[in-house]
Formats: structure tokens, C-alpha cells, sequence
């Protein structure tokens, strides 16, 4: 086994109070601490996909540009995290990030058997419940608008396959 030196401890405590107390937003380096954690997963989880050409993207193309901005987007914060003032670090709030991921599990679940005309609107209303703030008539309002509107563009511009309403018209 190694021993540790005491004096090596208390140099190297010493760096990461010193490090510490250079940061003057840990909130803003927690979340780009948190961003460049999930640019690392996203590369690990595409890391067999193939990248393709610029004239002929393969389908790891996508995954890996968009976990380098992430990426860029972390280091960006947790450097500003050394040079601004900001926010410190409280206590989070579970409410929002439970009821955004639920939503998106919910619609996974519902587009095939409901479609579109009923996981859209029930996506945007179970998000909308992630704050005390909402307002649901302008939540219901939006949810159809934002229906119509991924209706419009996936069926009928872009030609996709999406289930519409199968438990009323078929398809």
C-alpha cells in the first residue's frame, strides 16, 4: 500500500481550497460541470455509430456535433464561472426536471397506441405542471396550437409516418 505524505495532503487540500475559492458562480460551474457530463455520455453511448462525410452524414454525425457544442457550451460556463459574480449553489427544486422527463416518457409511451392528436397536447400539459406558475387555459391553448402545428409539419410537409389519432381514424 502507499502511505500518503501529510505534507503532500495538506499541499493538495490546500490547491483545492485555493481552486475553490476562486469560483465566484458555483451554480453556473455545476451546470457546466452537469453539460459536459452528459457531452461525455452522449459520445460514449454514439461512440459506434458511424460518422460519415461531410457529403454523406452517417447517423453518428448528429449525436457527436451536438455533444461538442454541449460540450463547448459547459466549458464556456464553467470558465465564466471564474470571472463573474454569480448565483451560489442551493438546493434544487425536483418538481420541473420530474414532470419535463415524465412528459417525455409519457408521450413515448402514448404515440403509437393514442397518436400525435392526443400524446402532443398530454406532453405540454403534464410539462406545464413542472411550474406554480402556469396558467392552464393558456397551457391547453398552446398544447393544441403546438399539436396542429407538428401535425401540419411531420404529416403532411415532411410526409412522416407519425400515428395521427389510430383509436379514431385509422391511421
Amino acid at each position: 500500500m502507499t502511505s500518503v505524505n501529510p505534507a503532500q495532503a495538506a499541499q493538495r487540500s490546500g490547491f483545492l481550497r485555493q481552486a475553490l475559492a476562486r469560483v465566484r458562480s458555483p451554480q453556473d460551474l455545476a451546470a457546466g460541470l452537469f453539460l459536459i457530463a452528459i457531452s461525455i455520455f452522449a459520445f460514449w453511448q454514439s461512440a459506434e455509430l458511424s460518422m460519415g462525410t461531410l457529403r454523406q452524414l452517417g447517423p453518428g454525425m448528429v449525436p457527436h456535433a451536438l455533444a461538442v457544442l454541449l460540450a463547448l457550451c459547459g466549458v464556456i460556463l464553467a470558465f465564466n464561472a471564474l470571472r463573474h459574480d454569480g448565483p451560489t449553489l442551493e438546493r434544487w427544486a425536483m418538481r420541473g426536471p420530474v414532470f419535463v422527463f415524465g412528459a417525455a416518457i409519457v408521450f413515448a409511451i402514448a404515440i403509437r397506441p393514442l397518436g400525435l392528436a392526443v400524446a402532443g397536447p398530454l406532453l405540454i400539459i403534464l410539462s406545464g405542471m413542472a411550474s406554480h406558475e402556469t396558467r392552464w387555459r393558456e397551457t391547453l391553448v398552446f398544447g393544441i396550437a403546438m399539436t396542429a402545428f407538428c401535425l401540419v409539419l411531420f404529416r403532411l410537409l415532411l410526409s412522416l409516418p407519425i400515428p395521427v389519432a389510430p383509436w379514431l381514424i385509422g391511421y
